[in-house]
């Protein structure tokens, strides 16, 4: 008979071999593979369930039939519930599909970037090692060669996208999550081809990959060659592990691949934990703090370390919403930037990240509430006013901000509270920011629930 072994670290494709017993399950893995042709793969819930391999038509996939994708931060069956709502034609989630569909058309333009691209030379003489400069830093005019930096927050320095690797890498993160989003909603299998050509061009590929650490992030010249900091341009691999749970049903993302990430992942996590620079990380008490603790839990669950993932998602109650959050919804740490929306914000979407991690591993994170009334939705409450523009935030923001930039956050917190001010407020917000946002193929209400009144609908 079958049984069914945990993964190890880094196969997460299972193979008949591996998951029968020597001699008994022996004929009936011959048998199955040969006449129905399946494979075992792993789902979200951890169990190993039989799974027809994935073929390049579209027109032979069978999406009713077919497993929800391993994902962590996001919701797998609500991606389900999207999907059959687009093959359906459903006229609310088509805007939100058309842009998704643009925008992977031009994900598949993205070159194949790499740490080898730049021309300059990394403090260890190894041009594997990512390199980028701290964003808000300029020369001091009253020194010369302007050394060492200054810093004047929240005014970006056009040097940091001059022959550094930090815009590459956030290009190609965001050309993978889109590729491997359209992939899954659309079943084509150009979308795939070309996110597993970047993931294997950045991470795996022997002569083009980065090395699993990030000790030159966010240097400042005349003063660091690279700072905690910088770990907060990884934060896109939360959504990166997502993206590759989306991809694992494609005949161009291989068993290879998927032990080489895992491998890649497991080796960045390592030294996430273990350099001087990831626990300096782990010690901020604003948003860099935050979304290190994403970081650590998504990574922790793609590598089958739940009880790392429990202990980080656990312990941020207290480390991560009871110091950061007041009574009142306010984010200090955050409010003392020169972009206070932008920043409570940001770190708003990394307590968001946690709370849908938590869903793995037991860990409510939505509902919590500190001793002194700090909570996920306390800072929700505090910002969500701030989403109808003629609205004006009380603090500094010296960019300006986009009418979108609530709207995942609205989004989620409607199925998180099931609250009808949610959808009250993003009814405040110009209409074409909302009815095409992504957020609504990622976040659809569940099929039980009669769909409210939205605007564009």
């Amino acid at each position: 008979m079958l049984t069914f072994p945990s993964p190890d670290a880094t196969g997460r494709r299972a193979r008949f071999e591996r998951a029968v017993r020597p001699l008994a399950g022996l004929a009936l893995t011959s048998v199955l593979v040969s006449v129905v042709g399946c494979e075992l793969r792993r789902v979200p819930d951890g169990a190993w369930r039989l799974r027809a391999p994935a073929t390049r038509s579209a027109a032979a996939h069978a999406p009713s039939v077919a497993l929800p994708p391993r994902v962590y931060e996001l919701d797998a069956e609500a991606l389900a519930r999207a999907k059959r709502r687009i093959e359906s034609g459903d006229p609310r989630i088509r805007p939100a599909y058309e842009r998704l569909v643009r925008e992977a058309a031009a994900a598949l333009q993205v070159p194949a970037a790499s740490v080898m691209d730049k021309r300059r030379v990394p403090p260890s003489g190894d041009k594997h090692d990512y390199v980028s400069m701290g964003p808000y830093w300029w020369p001091d005019s009253t020194k010369p060669g302007g050394l060492p930096y200054i810093r004047r927050d929240g005014e970006r320095n056009p040097e940091i996208r001059v022959d550094y690797d930090a815009p590459r890498l956030g290009a190609m993160i965001s050309a993978v999550t889109t590729l491997s989003l359209a992939y899954y909603f659309s079943d084509d299998e150009e979308y795939a081809g070309r996110a597993g050509l970047l993931l294997r061009t950045w991470f795996l590929d022997p002569a083009t990959r980065m090395n699993p650490h990030l000790r030159y992030g966010q240097g400042i010249p005349g003063i660091t060659q690279g700072r905690a900091a910088g770990i907060i341009e990884t934060r896109g691999l939360v959504g990166v592990v997502d993206a590759i749970g989306m991809l694992e049903p494609s005949p161009s993302w291989t068993a290879a691949d998927e032990r080489g990430m895992a491998q890649w992942l497991s080796a960045y996590l390592g030294w996430l934990r273990s350099s001087a620079i990831g626990k300096q990380e782990r010690s901020a008490r604003n948003n860099h703090g935050t979304w290190y603790d994403a970081q650590v839990a998504a990574l922790a669950l793609f590598t089958d370390d739940t009880a790392l993932a429990r202990s980080t998602l656990a312990a941020a109650k207290t480390h991560r919403i009871a110091s950061q959050v007041m009574a009142d919804g306010r984010q200090p740490y955050e409010l003392a930037r020169t972009r206070s929306l932008a920043y409570s914000v940001m770190n708003l979407e990394g307590l968001f990240r946690l709370a849908q991690l938590g869903r793995h591993v037991g860990v409510d994170l939505w509902s919590y509430r500190s001793p002194r009334g700090g909570s996920i939705r306390k800072a929700l409450d505090y910002l969500a006013p701030y989403a109808d523009p003629r609205r004006k935030w009380p603090g500094r923001q010296i960019t300006p901000t986009e009418p979108d930039l609530l709207v995942s956050a609205l989004e989620q917190a409607r199925l998180a509270y099931h609250d009808a001010r949610y959808d009250a407020l993003l009814r405040q917000i110009p209409e074409d920011a909302v009815r095409a946002h992504r957020a609504l193929l990622l976040y659809p209400e569940p099929d039980s629930v009669q769909a409210s009144a939205r605007t564009g609908s």
